[in-house]
C-alpha cells in the first residue's frame, strides 16, 4: 500500500487563504466518489490557533499500488482539482511524500 501526503499552503485571493482551504478541502472530499484507486482520504485544515506560518491543508491519501497512484495522479478529476490548487496556492507552498506501509 502506498500512502500519499501531500500539503499546501494557500495565500489570499479574493477570499482569505482560510476561506481557499474550506474550499479546497470540500472539492478534495469529493475525489474518492469519482476517483476508484483512492482507498482511503483524509483532508485537514491547519488549526486556527496553530502558527499561521503552517500550510494550511493536508491530503493523507491511501492507494493500493504505486500504479494507483500513478492513475490517480492523471485522473481529470484529479486535474480539475490541481488546477483550482494553482491558483490558490503560494509560490513554493505544497509539500508531499510518497511511502510504503
Amino acid at each position: 500500500m502506498i500512502r500519499h501526503i501531500v500539503m499546501f499552503r494557500l495565500k489570499d485571493t479574493d477570499v482569505s487563504a482560510a476561506e481557499n482551504a474550506a474550499a479546497a478541502k470540500a472539492k478534495a472530499e469529493a475525489l474518492p466518489a469519482v476517483i476508484p484507486q483512492i482507498r482511503a482520504m483524509e483532508v485537514r485544515l491547519n488549526a486556527p490557533s496553530a502558527d499561521q506560518s503552517n500550510y494550511h491543508i493536508a491530503l493523507i491519501c491511501d492507494f493500493d499500488s504505486q500504479a494507483d497512484l500513478d492513475a490517480y495522479q492523471v485522473h481529470p478529476e484529479h486535474k480539475k482539482f490541481g488546477g483550482f490548487i494553482a491558483g490558490i496556492r503560494e509560490d513554493g507552498g505544497r509539500a508531499c511524500i510518497d511511502y510504503e506501509i
